[in-house]
């Protein structure tokens, strides 16, 4: 399968990309079949240098059957060669991770109803006793491989 994808160049820290023809089986960096374009992510959005592109050959290869990844996609919507893919739906990106987590803890502290908790000890009791009982069954085996040992000698 065809796909429009970045191919990441450039030095430590200093990324540069190559819009890239290639299939989908070829590695990120590796073999392509054309270039078609280049983004420098480093430079202000308002430059015209950021991104480069071979609309017609980008046409050419969608019409082949060629799909866009995401982030090439967004570069295309942009400069109105294809569609702009919609936007995902990500309520916690704004949250720093570490409020996201006291969050999910206060939404877990609600749900409180002695019902609940009654079933899951309930659960849980019933788990520890098969645990026993394969502790049994083990300790009968060893002492029949100390009965075996006596024998052979």
């Amino acid at each position: 399968m065809l796909k429009i994808r970045l191919s990441m160049g450039g030095a430590k820290k200093r990324p540069v990309y190559k819009i890239v023809i290639a299939d989908s089986r070829f590695p990120r960096d590796g073999r392509f079949i054309e270039k078609v374009g280049f983004f420098n992510p480093l430079l202000p959005k308002t430059k015209k240098e950021r991104v480069s592109l071979e609309i017609e050959r980008i046409k050419h290869w969608i019409s082949k059957g060629a799909k866009p990844t995401l982030r090439v996609s967004r570069i295309l919507g942009e400069a109105e060669v294809f569609p702009m893919p919609a936007k995902g739906n990500n309520p916690h990106k704004a949250i720093p991770k570490k409020d996201r987590k006291k969050d999910q803890s206060a939404d877990k502290k609600p749900e409180t109803d002695p019902a609940k908790k009654e079933e899951p000890k309930k659960a849980e009791a019933k788990k520890e006793e098969p645990k026993k009982a394969e502790a049994k069954k083990e300790e009968p085996k060893k002492a029949e491989a100390k009965k075996v040992e006596p024998k052979k000698e």
